[in-house]
């Protein structure tokens, strides 16, 4: 997906996947005979417990677009880490030029979150969430950027593992 090697593959059969279309753009492609118009589609897939991935479709026309955006993101499913309903420590993330900045919450704060941010924490299961989207507001970035944030987070249970201590360990110096 991104490059990531410690990410956590999931398969998609069994899981009761949502779909959240972020965007669609008409596309043009100049030829000698004229103009061929064509659309792209980039949509957000997820269980709501952790389970998302997202997906680039193209087409002719909108609709199987769409559908071959879903079936691109069923195919690059991954887990995240969460803690309860929000994220395990601060994220800052880059892709392109959208910058993200994600910070947990407490319980009962929301998902502060603008458009396609929005649909990837939606799609994880993030109900509580700061975040700021900076710089290009492209939503293919955005995803993207989004979606390297959140395979970046480690649970404590895996800082605890490589670290070879406790978890009750990890907070003190």
């Amino acid at each position: 997906m991104l490059g990531f090697n410690n990410i956590e593959r999931v398969k998609p059969g069994g899981l009761e996947l949502i779909d959240r279309l972020v965007g669609v753009q008409r596309v043009t492609k100049v030829t000698k005979g004229g103009r061929a118009f064509g659309f792209s589609a980039i949509v957000v897939v997820g269980d709501e417990k952790g389970v998302v991935g997202y997906g680039l479709g193209k087409s002719k026309d909108v609709a199987s677009a769409i559908q071959k955006a879903v079936e691109d993101a069923k195919k690059n499913l991954v887990r995240i880490p969460l803690d309860g309903h929000t994220i395990p420590h601060e994220q800052e993330s880059r892709f392109g030029g959208a910058q993200i900045f994600m910070r947990p919450a407490s319980a009962g704060t929301g998902l502060i979150a603008g458009g396609a941010v929005r649909a990837v924490l939606e799609s994880v299961g993030i109900q509580d969430i700061l975040s700021k989207s900076k710089g290009s507001s492209n939503p293919h970035n955005v995803v993207k950027a989004t979606m390297k944030g959140l395979l970046s987070l480690r649970s404590v249970n895996e800082i605890s593992r490589l670290r070879g201590i406790p978890v009750s360990r990890v907070f003190k110096g």
